[in-house]
């Protein structure tokens, strides 16, 4: 048992070293963060249990990775020191009960914190020396890091010269971090000249620090904040003995500090602090990891001292992670309504941001070239926030010997048609069509739903069960189902039968625009089919449209031209929009309208956040109302980004493209003064 005790460690040592190097000194991480903690702390109280078996060079007697060869070398006079991390709040109590026992206070005495957020960038020293920047530093191993001084010179908000009564020498500790919109805008520039993208913020802004040449380091957006002070000599005032205040004295000297740091007092205001930040992670302008928590007595962190290479009197309370790993077991592939045949990942289930995964697609075979990936791999998932998850790698070391290539089918797997990728397309294609039920399927639930038809009741169940006791064969079969026809499925009865017709009855009524979105003609969306009806005012003239008059309405391609086209000339599907209208499906004319009526055509607004006095579908109901197009993306071509509270990345973006933003009460004046409230 001792010797498997001695070898797991040894494993350890050698994974988590590598790890750390791939991170802290290639900027280029090949597991997650949750996997390097995880197998950390198993390395950690492994040698808990057997200190005689603790390797001299094992990751948890050091920091970060060694410095770079190119750098000059830099010996930091009070060592950098890394943190615990805790994953729940029983192991935050832990740590406080520790704390106590340490200084003898009792559970009723309530301890002051500073609560701050993680930031996930490069740790970093800064020297001044008589008020004037002189060195800086990154924080390497702990004990010897990189000059870095050239390249943060560069960093803008970091001052050069500082202000008011500053120590003689000051030694500034704190993170350098990638804004979250510098970094989309760097992107964004970088797709279009065809530069080479950064992996994320945090790799961004290490990657850039570590340019040799700093006009390269400047051409990249970056940040300083301040979390705390090595090295000081203040001959005349002493400084103050708490660490929130020595911060504010930091910003009084012209030295940037988060805006989130906060003092709290007792267990619970942490926790709150905790839940508040994490609530708004994804509002936030950088990128986070966590809270990191303080006791904000530095005569308390005195006493409390150091356990090898953590402090005892802080912590990071990590949030939950946002990357995963987990195994690649199968790949489904499933049939759209549009025809496309997409791969589904088949996951060993993970949890991840938050939520259990057990599959997420995989787009197309381009993009699974891309990762390399093949069947029985392991991954990393990535879910960050509400977001889709998707596989952001494959960890090609952990790859099984009887891994699979993964092979798209030759024909349909739902109804045998063959398969087809059209030139120029990414998109595996079932050429079945009409005779292929999923296709079907797909479309009739696409044509219930709540922005086409608006068939309340008619939910993705109720479709499959239709279409399979052959009610619903297409989606004019719709208009002529019949209360049996509902009533004879199971879970269903009388009254939901007499629900569900009246509904149906109901979404008759309807518009051009909507009409032509619940036909579901590829590529068009809702504000195309918007654009397409203001344009040609009845379906006739849209069926009728040449290429020329389809491509001459605005915002409309050639591609979508074409798709139009082909869809009319197909004699099923204008069968089929005639059955529609037969079964008594109208709208009201749409009459031809003036300048005046529409003051805002051609303008394109893009609304994000919530509103109070408003609500958002208002606001965008009374811009089309004026002629406007209300876009779900930001883009240099927006005229005006309406921005209510919690606004998020949106209003980053807008700021970085110079899109004009407008808040809640702007907007509001604005359609008050156009009459249209």
């Amino acid at each position: 048992m001792s010797d498997q005790i001695r070898l797991r460690i040894q494993e350890l040592t050698t994974q988590i070293n590598k790890y750390s190097h791939e991170y802290y000194v290639l900027d280029n991480p090949t597991v997650p963060d949750a996997e390097y903690d995880r197998l950390f702390r198993e390395l950690l109280t492994l040698e808990e249990q057997h200190p005689e078996y603790t390797d001299p060079h094992s990751p948890t007697q050091r920091v970060g990775g060694e410095p770079l060869a190119e750098f000059e070398q830099v010996t930091h006079k009070v060592p950098m020191l890394s943190l615990d991390n805790v994953f729940d709040d029983g192991e935050f109590n832990d740590f406080v009960s520790r704390m106590r026992s340490r200084v003898s206070l009792a559970v009723e005495d309530a301890i002051e914190y500073t609560c701050e957020t993680k930031l996930d960038g490069l740790a970093t020293s800064i020297y001044y020396i008589d008020g004037k920047f002189t060195q800086a530093a990154t924080r390497g191993d702990g004990i010897v890091g990189e000059n870095i001084t050239a390249q943060v010179k560069t960093i803008p908000n970091v001052p050069l010269t500082l202000t008011g009564d500053y120590p003689r020498i000051l030694e500034v500790r704190g993170e350098i971090v990638m804004p979250l919109n510098g970094f989309n805008a760097y992107n964004e520039n970088m797709k279009k000249t065809g530069g080479k993208e950064l992996v994320n913020p945090r790799n961004g802004a290490a990657g850039s620090v570590r340019q040799l040449d700093p006009r390269k380091t400047a051409e990249r957006p970056l940040a300083f904040y301040a979390y705390s002070l090595g090295e000081c000599e203040r001959l005349q005032v002493p400084m103050p003995e708490s660490h929130f205040e020595r911060l504010q004295e930091l910003k009084r000297w012209g030295i940037p500090v988060s805006n989130e740091v906060k003092k709290v007092v007792g267990t619970q205001a942490v926790l709150d602090y905790y839940q508040d930040i994490l609530s708004r992670r994804a509002q936030l302008t950088h990128e986070i990891d966590g809270v990191v928590i303080k006791v904000n007595d530095i005569n308390a962190q005195q006493r409390l001292g150091f356990a090898s290479r953590v402090p005892r009197w802080a912590i990071a309370y990590k949030f939950p992670a946002q990357e995963e790993l987990t195994v690649l077991e199968g790949v489904d592939f499933q049939v759209g309504r549009t025809s496309a045949i997409t791969p589904v990942a088949r996951l060993k289930p993970v949890f991840v941001g938050g939520v259990t995964v057990s599959n997420c697609t995989l787009h197309n075979q381009d993009e699974i070239e891309r990762l390399g990936i093949k069947i029985g791999d392991t991954v990393v998932i990535l879910r960050s926030g509400d977001v889709v998850p998707k596989i952001k790698s494959v960890v090609l070391e952990r790859r099984p010997e009887n891994a699979r290539d993964i092979v798209f089918p030759t024909h349909c797997p739902v109804c045998s048609s063959p398969t087809e990728r059209p030139e120029g397309e990414a998109i595996l294609r079932c050429t079945g069509r009409l005779i292929c039920d999923a296709q079907v399927r797909e479309t009739i639930k696409d044509f219930a739903a709540r922005k086409r038809m608006n068939i309340d009741g008619l939910g993705d169940k109720l479709v499959d069960a239709l279409h399979a006791s052959g009610a619903l064969k297409d989606v004019s079969d719709i208009y002529t189902l019949q209360s049996r026809d509902i009533s004879s499925l199971e879970g269903q009865g009388e009254k939901s039968a007499e629900k569900l017709l009246k509904a149906i009855e109901k979404s008759k009524a309807t518009t051009l625009d909507k009409f032509i979105y619940s036909l579901c003609i590829r590529e068009v969306g809702e504000s195309t089919a918007r654009d397409f009806a203001q344009t040609f005012r009845t379906l006739e003239a849209f069926q009728s449209a040449t290429f020329e008059q389809l491509f001459d309405v605005p915002n409309v391609g050639k591609v979508v031209s074409q798709y139009v086209l082909d869809f009319f000339a197909d004699e099923a599907n204008m069968a089929l929009v005639q059955r529609l209208l037969d079964a008594g499906i109208n709208w009201p004319e749409i009459k031809e309208v003036s300048a005046d009526e529409q003051p805002l055509l051609g303008k394109t607004y893009v609304l994000t956040g919530s509103f109070n006095t408003i609500s958002r579908n208002e606001i965008k109901a009374l811009l089309i109302g004026l002629g406007a197009k209300v876009s779900g993306s930001i883009s240099a071509k927006s005229d005006a980004l309406v921005a209510g509270e919690k606004a998020g990345s949106k209003l980053a973006k807008a700021d970085s493209l110079g899109v004009p933003v407008k808040d809640e009460d702007a907007i509001v004046a604005e359609l008050k003064g156009f009459g249209a409230i």
